[in-house]
């Protein structure tokens, strides 16, 4: 249900709207969902209690990293309601980490644990070297932002499988019927 493809959590975290500007697809639709997004991120061993409440927050909150990371891409002024909303739950104490016996390290913390990693992971990306390579995909439909890494900076797709995969077959498709029936015949 989810994909972690992103190398940065926060990235992942606000892609669990997909289609934003048709389909509007909410991948979050109950508090079990989130829980769940929780244990796949990694970001914490345990899954979290969230209430209805809690999950509406983390909504409100996602909606305001998507926010600060348009306007980063975008490079407008991010929104101050957005900002303030980031910077407060940045502000909270993330994961407790504790070594085992058995030499592996656990990551521990509640719902506002985690949303406080992701409000930080979004701060960093403002000061941090991915910064410049924070883009949108090329995929009409996707609105998912991505970092991209590749050499020369060309990546067009968040990756390869779905948004990268549709648009090598719609190319295809298209060289097909150019070969049917060529246009300067």
């Amino acid at each position: 249900m989810f994909e972690f493809i992103a190398d940065r959590p926060v990235l992942d975290f606000v892609a669990t709207v997909a289609e934003r500007t048709t389909a509007r697809e909410e991948k979050l639709r109950k508090p079990a969902d989130l829980a769940d997004w929780v244990m796949q991120s990694g970001i914490v061993d345990h899954p979290p209690t969230i209430t209805t409440r809690q999950l509406e927050q983390a909504k409100q909150l996602r909606e305001a990293l998507f926010g600060l990371l348009s306007a980063l891409i975008d490079g407008s002024e991010p929104q101050p309601a957005d900002r303030d909303l980031v910077n407060k739950a940045a502000s909270g104490p993330g994961p407790t980490l504790q070594l085992t016996s058995n030499g592996e390290v656990s990551r521990h913390g509640d719902i506002d644990a985690v949303l406080a990693v992701l409000a930080q992971d979004c701060l960093d990306l403002f000061d941090s070297a991915d910064r410049d390579a924070l883009q949108w995909c090329a995929d009409p439909w996707c609105t998912r932002p991505f970092i991209d890494r590749s050499r020369g900076r060309r990546r067009r797709w968040c990756g390869m499988k779905g948004c990268g995969d549709r648009a090598k077959a719609a190319a295809y498709r298209a060289r097909q019927r150019e070969k049917i029936h060529p246009r300067n015949a």
